[in-house]
């Protein structure tokens, strides 16, 4: 977990998971955790996939190995599989992370163009979510206009989000799309802006996570530059 790079974190893995005699179940699964982020960082994705796949096998907290599983697969391009394992991670979760899962698996719907399957999972998140809720119900509301609904809520709903802590991070990318819905143009290009800059200076399994938020949030900046 200490590793200093992604090499060094794959090469102290497999020497933990060679050790001669068994492993106990969470012990492995930590260590093929460390396995699967060492070949995420280095980009091999089957490889990471197929780790996250050994980790689920051991059955120690399996909301998180089927979470790490969608990463993989949706970086390989596998959507259906990534769903499937999203909705795996929010049924086999603890109450505590289940608004999380949730919410994943909504954006996920959402930027695969199922806003209907999206807006649900979304509002699910925005059930189970505590100190996130802004943020999940700002999500759920940009699923519902991508389905061509008229929310008359929406600017409340992003103001909200703006004055939340969880409207950092993330959030800059939720609430830039929500104000290009918004028309206003100029307040989406810096909350866009922000984002892409904060997650491209990320860690590369960040990158590779939000990989698809990076290529919307490019096609939400060069929408709101020609609106200018």
């Amino acid at each position: 977990m200490e590793a200093a790079s992604p090499e060094e974190r794959r090469r102290l893995a497999r020497r933990g998971l060679s050790l001669r005699g068994p492993l106990d179940p969470t012990t492995q699964a930590m260590l093929l955790r460390q396995l699967y982020l060492g070949h995420l960082e280095l980009n091999h994705l089957r490889r990471a996939y197929t780790a996250a796949e050994q980790a689920i096998a051991t059955g120690v907290m399996p909301d998180v190995m089927h979470q790490d599983a969608a990463r993989a697969a949706t970086a390989l391009g596998w959507d259906d599989l990534a769903v499937q394992h999203l909705r795996l991670a929010a049924r086999t979760s603890p109450p505590s992370r289940r608004a999380f899962h949730y919410w994943t698996l909504g954006s996920t719907l959402l930027l695969l163009g199922r806003p209907s399957e999206a807006e649900s999972a979304l509002e699910r998140a925005t059930r189970w979510g505590s100190t996130d809720k802004p943020l999940y119900r700002a999500h759920a509301v940009l699923a519902r206009l991508a389905s061509g609904e008229t929310v008359r809520d929406a600017r409340r709903v992003y103001n909200r989000l703006a004055q939340a802590p969880c409207g950092h991070g993330y959030g800059r990318y939720v609430l830039g799309m929500l104000a290009l819905q918004l028309g206003e143009h100029a307040i989406a290009r810096e909350h866009l802006t922000a984002f892409l800059k904060r997650t491209r200076d990320a860690r590369r399994t960040m990158q590779v996570a939000l990989a698809a938020e990076l290529r919307d949030a490019e096609r939400g900046l060069d929408r709101a530059r020609g609106l200018n």
